[in-house]
């Protein structure tokens, strides 16, 4: 079994990198100020290659959640939980949830990003709010 590692296209460097200092950040589109996620060469909406690295606020929604009660990954021991949260700023990410878990439906519940070292690198999740 393996060991999850990070995909690091042509576009994710500096996604990665600014989640090491504790704080992600998304490209932004310069013509639309729409943010994209996963990285990538062109905006979606308008098609324009032009983007800055944006820092996003960091709060979002759980959309859709799952429990894995599988182990894909020696570094993600069954059970565990995947959330897609929509942030504020509109991207929907994939992440898990630590902490509390929500009393009833997790869908629609608010959630903050936080970070933490996880096989030797820095991995988003989420917490209640």
């Amino acid at each position: 079994m393996a060991t999850s590692k990070p995909v690091m296209g042509l576009y994710d460097k500096p996604m990665w990198e600014s989640m090491k200092a504790g704080k992600l950040e998304l490209q932004k589109c310069r013509n639309c100020g729409k943010f994209r996620y996963p990285p990538a060469p062109i905006c979606a909406h308008c098609l324009s290659m032009e983007y800055d690295w944006t820092p996003i606020s960091g709060r979002g929604k759980i959309l859709s959640w799952v429990i894995f009660h599988r182990q894909y990954f020696e570094d993600f021991p069954a059970p565990y939980n995947c959330v897609a949260v929509q942030l504020e700023e509109g991207p929907i990410v994939v992440t898990n949830l630590k902490g509390d878990e929500p009393k009833g439906s997790w869908i629609d519940a608010e959630v903050v990003f936080a970070y933490t070292e996880h096989a030797g690198r820095m991995q988003h999740h989420v917490r209640l709010k």
